[in-house]
């Protein structure tokens, strides 16, 4: 099933080149603001030196505390703060210091004040500036985790949901062969031959369409089309003019994504229950339209219903029971397994959720329906989709002078797919 890629932020697509620009605006501000401080306090322009070497310290500082904020991230918390806190403060001790004497060298030690009280004038720059950067620094890197457990957490189930699609369409294989292999046993013991062969030809020719979609894919609606008349060419062959067959297919869904082998089983369902069952046959009708932004779908045939054990007819999201359906057919009650319409139910489940309408109707006058709903994506959108994907893939591959090196592993995820993009510690 295709899904929609979620793109990382665009600022934190690149940790180091995010890292660099917050520095370099963060300190540049902070140098900005002070300039206009001093210069609305009549200062000296000769301040503005002093001011700068104030910030190129912070600067510098910040940049070991990277290394070590970096170190600390991931760690207990009790640990992480507790480091933080004495760290910092030595931060903030060594930037006073450095402030205390730049201040003296250039006010020449003209000042009676010492060097304890000049530091503790001086202190609460460094430590504001330090401090917030440090909140900033744990504020981003916390961000960025939780973007990244939400994007794994994301993967994980749109892998489940893929095991799951794939082990119902698994499901599926093994059911239609064992009702197409019975009747070619059949034909087999009836010395017929020819039908035998011709139905043999037809399976492995079904068989080398179908699997070559991967289970939990999706199709168009013409291409599932064009399966299901290689499935009819087969059942043809067992039922011949009891089986009639009725489409009708409006251009625009023709180009309808859905999941693949979606309508086999509600085709087998009633060919089994309906045509099976009655010496005139019946007739399959299957339709197809596009109504605002779903595609409806409907399979109908003209057998015999559900029969006493239905119910009421069934409403949003549910299907007829086990029992309800052998009660369709009392000849086959031994042999039927329900594995039909169970399994299209939960494929739908799997891939859209709450946003699809699967109903069983079946009238007291006889006669059998399955009603689905689902959203109408068009393969141009799919395709125009995977091209804005492969044009951001391609942009993100740009070199980055700034950027680190990527490991296998990352190289391997980022092949992936787009959707899913970690972003590892914030830091030079």
């Amino acid at each position: 099933m295709p899904m929609l890629p979620i793109q990382p932020a665009p600022f934190f697509a690149s940790k180091n080149r995010a890292f660099w620009n917050l520095q370099l605006a963060g300190w540049g501000g902070a140098f900005l603001l002070r300039a206009v401080t001093a210069f609305t306090n009549g200062l000296p322009l000769n301040y503005l030196l002093l001011i700068l070497v104030t910030m190129i310290t912070g600067f510098s500082i910040s940049l070991v505390l990277s290394v070590i904020y970096r170190q600390l991230i991931g760690r207990k918390p009790l640990f992480t703060w507790g480091i933080t806190a004495l760290v910092l403060a030595g931060a903030v001790v060594v930037h006073g210091s450095i402030d205390v004497w730049a201040q003296s060298i250039y006010s020449g030690d003209t000042r009676d004040a010492g060097f304890a009280q000049r530091f503790i004038g001086v202190s609460y720059i460094p430590l504001t500036l330090l401090g917030g950067w440090s909140a900033l620094y744990y504020a981003i890197n916390f961000f960025l985790t939780v973007e990244q457990q939400a994007d794994r957490l994301e993967r994980l189930e749109a892998q489940t949901t893929a095991a799951q699609l794939a082990m119902l369409r698994y499901q599926l294989n093994p059911h239609f062969l064992f009702n197409t292999l019975n009747s070619i046993s059949t034909l087999v013991l009836l010395k017929q031959t020819e039908p035998a062969n011709a139905m043999l030809t037809r399976l492995s020719s079904f068989l080398r369409h179908t699997l070559i979609t991967e289970p939990g894919s999706q199709v168009t609606l013409e291409q599932e089309i064009e399966t299901l008349q290689l499935y009819l060419d087969i059942e043809r062959m067992r039922f011949e003019d009891r089986l009639r067959t009725h489409f009708e297919i409006d251009e625009l869904a023709l180009s309808a994504q859905l999941p693949s082998m979606l309508l086999q089983p509600l085709i087998e369902n009633s060919i089994k229950y309906a045509v099976g069952t009655s010496e005139e046959g019946a007739s399959i009708s299957v339709s197809a339209r596009v109504i605002g932004e779903r595609l409806r779908l409907r399979v109908e045939d003209t057998g015999p219903g559900a029969g006493p054990g239905a119910g009421p007819d069934t409403g949003f999201g549910t299907e007829l029971t086990t029992e309800a359906i052998r009660a369709r057919a009392p000849a086959y009650t031994s042999s039927s397994t329900g594995v039909g319409l169970a399994n299209t139910r939960n494929r739908l489940v799997q891939a859209y959720g709450d946003s699809h309408l699967f109903e069983t109707r079946s009238p007291p006058g006889g006669g059998f329906t399955v009603l689905i709903e689902i959203p109408f994506v068009s393969a141009r959108e799919i395709a125009q989709l995977d091209e804005t994907v492969s044009a951001g893939s391609e942009m993100s591959a740009q070199p980055d002078a700034h950027a680190a090196p990527i490991s296998a592993p990352e190289a391997a995820s980022a092949r992936e797919g787009a959707a899913f993009n970690p972003h590892p510690a914030l830091g030079s």
